[in-house]
């Protein structure tokens, strides 16, 4: 695996237009938004997230993309998605690592720190700018969830959740820990469930 870079990874609005959902995963993955710069971009786990776009009407990804899916790739050769009416962010912006070559997840005070919380409120409040009722937002993973209910003096959202799109995050949310269930079945039903989430 390449070293982690902790890449500062902002934000992903569309280039014009309404915004009238937000979705948040919980940081930046080391083959995908670590490499790439952009969220979800690379990451295993963002192959549903923009499939799932896609079916909606709110993304464009280039074809190629699906062929080898990897940040790395993505930054040599130029290639990035476009989205409509959506943005692309994470609950801490930045791969957590203790040794920049493996991943965790981020911790409390990472999430809680006075600058990762007034950069969260500050991209909802870029997003309800665009959006013409009230803001969606879709937190991917109970460390998303956990950081969106304790905001404050920030613009009226609308807060839903899924499990984490990662193998384990599926898992982890599924009957019986998943037992024997198959993994990509559980993908499909939770690209699924996201693509009908967009579409409300």
């Amino acid at each position: 695996m390449a070293r982690i870079l902790q890449t500062q990874v902002a934000p992903l609005y569309p280039p014009s237009g309404p915004v009238r959902i937000m979705l948040f995963g919980e940081a930046p993955g080391p083959r995908g938004a670590d490499q790439s710069g952009i969220p979800f971009w690379g990451d295993r786990a963002g192959t549903p997230v923009y499939r799932a776009l896609e079916a909606a009407g709110l993304a464009t990804v280039p074809p190629e993309a699906y062929v080898d899916w990897d940040g790395a790739r993505f930054r040599t050769e130029g290639l990035a998605p476009v989205l409509r009416g959506a943005a692309l962010s994470n609950a801490y912006p930045r791969c957590p690592t203790r040794d920049f070559q493996t991943f965790r997840a981020p911790t409390d005070r990472e999430l809680l720190d006075p600058d990762n919380l007034a950069r969260l409120a500050g991209e909802l409040r870029a997003a309800a700018d665009r959006c013409d009722g009230t803001l969606r937002v879709i937190a991917m993973g109970k460390r998303a969830q956990w950081v969106f209910t304790r905001l404050e003096g920030v613009p009226p959202f609308r807060l839903e959740t899924l499990p984490h799109p990662s193998s384990q995050g599926l898992l982890q949310a599924a009957p019986g820990k998943g037992k024997g269930l198959r993994l990509e079945d559980l993908r499909r039903a939770w690209e699924a469930r996201l693509a009908t989430l967009l579409e409300d």
